[in-house]
């Protein structure tokens, strides 16, 4: 076993490796950037190092740097966590030819399952089952289209390069072909550098079933299998194990399924191999087929460990050590059922675009795993995915899982940003994902009800204009606040999104008298220790302050305040709406209009690259550029404004 190795990832990921190095009795060495010398990874490993400034390209995607910090550290592995360079095959071997151990699989069998074209021909000569379609190396447009007829729409396309979504296009007609193309195309060349794709039947109700593989190099294991159907933009938001509705016998040809396609490349370490599933009906042995080998650790890791009672990150350092397969496939068994959510800062009402902010508080349940790194006062960046944690829970069923789960969420508690937590809630009590009747289209044919934003009742606003007083941070005695003969009123202004509200409150009665806008709702409240009071029930609420003006009333859902400054002017929309501004913090990836330009609704004018997605502004309506406010390339901050329209003179 080694006795120190260097972790060349960050956040949550390298926590956890931390975590299992700690019980294993292994040293750790962190890198990290400029914007993560702060960092909870950092704080928790043996030594750390640092590697170069904030953005990727320039600290954690330097190969080279981090080899040479493992060598000047003592470091005898290096485990690459999962995205950066872990499924880099060069990075595998400038590792292996430094002396030190890759914690994974060859640069060859990544090499192997790279690209998606070669690797479904090579799963072919596996016995594996993969989607009718086309990955053969004629790329010609006319070619592509004879090659989607052939298969029948719908079809899709998607870049043979990568993963996470990017260059994939669904094209439900003939006519919709050129146009697909072209955008997948571009997407592709700018994501992966390689605009070459490969066409596939479209599965109706398709279902994303995946199944953790194990290898040492010449044998592998599997245990058992991820839905990760619960799908937006190609990106996972809740993930399961085992699969609801998974028949043993298909279990069984799935499992022996993934097991050929890793030994075929002769794996070692964690893999997960992808299957599209026909969801129409119940599952049948012949109705998966393979999309892709992830080569390496999954984010979703956690749920397979809970229903194995295994941990994956020591079956990787003993297997890069040189132990063998520490079980034999007839020693694993599942236990229970386990469900994982993504936390995410991110602004559901806006699209789910990624969002910054400091952590003001942050609050786990102790009856949930919750795989993080970040603390409260930490700072979600934008140069990073920004997951602040996973909640994973286990339960005896999936019924009892499921509970556990919106227990979980119900009492999670984040301030400082905006987050994807209610989103989280509501799929979560979705009837059909309760019944299992799960499929990668579920959220879409949903998302309105699912994102629609929770409205704080009139207690919670009353508990929260208590917040902005100062009266609810510890109980106040009874007599305090009163003047002369009647009780003394305060009056208290705070916003939640755009809409300002009005609080009168007394002290009355051991607690706190709460009118709000005008006397149309009124409230007593008080405080008994931790708890809280409300016209004489005892509720489940939680207030925290966090200061900057900032309040929050957690209470089923989180709902955060604003308290303006008395002082501060607020300033008008001089621009009129004329301004296009940074929806989030980002980078300028394109630039598409001048000054001048005439342009009509729904024009692209520029692309935004924040937290490894691209987002495309548009024109809101018809009108001329009238300035042109940044150039490409540009960093800028939430808000910035971009481009400049005036009115259409014709």
């Amino acid at each position: 076993m080694f006795d120190k190795i260097l972790i060349a990832n960050r956040g949550e990921i390298a926590c956890r490796i931390i975590e299992t190095c700690r019980q294993m009795g292994v040293g750790t060495v962190a890198v990290y950037s400029d914007a993560d010398a702060g960092a909870r990874h950092v704080a928790l490993a043996d030594q750390a190092v640092h590697i170069g400034a904030a953005l990727p390209a320039e600290s954690y995607l330097r190969g080279a740097r981090i080899i040479q910090a493992a060598l000047d550290s003592g470091a005898q592995a290096i485990h690459p966590g999962y995205g950066f360079l872990s499924e880099n095959p060069d990075f595998v071997e400038a590792v292996e030819a430094a002396g030190l151990t890759f914690i994974g699989p060859s640069g060859q069998a990544i090499r192997a399952m790279g690209l998606k074209d070669a690797a479904k021909a090579l799963m072919v000569e596996a016995g594996v089952p993969v989607v009718p379609g086309y990955h053969g190396a004629g790329q010609e447009d006319a070619r592509l289209a004879a090659e989607a007829d052939k298969i029948g729409y719908p079809v899709l396309i998607k870049a043979v390069a990568g993963g996470g979504g990017k260059g994939m296009r669904l094209v439900e007609a003939a006519s919709e072909f050129g146009s697909a193309l072209e955008a997948a195309r571009a997407e592709a060349k700018g994501a992966f550098g390689n605009d070459a794709v490969l066409v596939e039947k479209f599965i109706q109700s398709p279902r994303h079933i995946e199944i953790q593989v194990f290898g040492d190099g010449t044998r592998a294991v599997h245990l058992f299998e991820r839905d990760c159907s619960l799908q937006r933009r190609h990106q996972k938001v809740i993930e399961e194990a085992p699969a609801p509705g998974m028949p043993e016998a298909v279990r069984a040809a799935m499992g022996a399924a993934a097991v050929r396609a890793a030994e075929a490349i002769g794996y070692k370490g964690a893999g997960t191999v992808e299957f599209i599933v026909d969801g129409s009906g119940p599952l049948r042995e012949d109705g998966f087929w393979f999309m892709e080998m992830n080569t390496r650790l999954q984010v979703e890791h956690p749920v397979t460990e809970f229903i194995t009672g295994l941990d994956l990150v020591a079956w990787q350092l003993l297997v890069a050590s040189g132990a063998p397969l520490p079980a034999r496939q007839d020693e694993l068994a599942i236990d229970g059922h386990a469900f994982e959510a993504r936390l995410y800062a991110e602004d559901v009402p806006k699209g789910f675009l990624p969002a910054t902010g400091r952590l003001t508080h942050l609050s786990f349940p102790a009856g949930a795993r919750a795989d993080t790194g970040v603390r409260a006062g930490d700072e979600i960046s934008p140069y990073y995915d920004p997951m602040i944690a996973k909640v994973i829970v286990h339960g005896s069923d999936r019924e009892h899982a499921l509970q556990k789960l919106r227990q979980a969420l119900a009492t999670t508690q984040v301030a400082g940003t905006v987050t994807n937590l209610a989103f989280l809630r509501r799929l979560a009590a979705h009837p059909g994902f309760a019944k299992g009747a799960v499929d990668t289209g579920l959220i879409g044919r949903d998302l309105d009800a699912l994102t629609q934003e929770p409205v704080p009742c009139s207690k919670s606003r009353a508990l929260a204009a208590l917040g902005a007083l100062g009266l609810g941070v510890a109980p106040r005695r009874a007599a305090e606040g009163f003047a002369l003969w009647q009780p003394m009123e305060h009056q208290a202004r705070l916003d939640w999104r755009d809409e300002a509200i009005l609080a009168r409150v007394q002290c009355q009665g051991g607690g706190y008298l709460v009118r709000l806008d005008g006397g149309e709702a009124a409230h007593h409240i008080r405080r008994e220790g931790e708890d809280w009071w409300i016209d004489g029930g005892k509720v489940s609420a939680e207030l925290v302050v966090t200061g900057e003006g900032h309040v929050s009333v957690f209470w089923g859902n989180g709902y955060h305040f604003t308290v303006p400054d008395p002082l501060a002017v607020a300033a008008g929309d001089a621009a009129g709406g004329d301004v296009i501004e940074a929806p989030m913090p980002g980078l300028v990836k394109a630039v598409f209009v001048e000054a001048g330009q005439e342009v009509r609704r729904g024009d692209r004018l520029a692309v935004l690259e924040a937290m490894k997605m691209e987002h495309t502004l548009t024109a809101p309506r018809d009108g001329d550029v009238s300035e042109v406010l940044v150039a490409t390339g540009a960093q800028v901050e939430a808000g910035a404004a971009l481009i400049q329209l005036t009115e259409d003179d014709a």
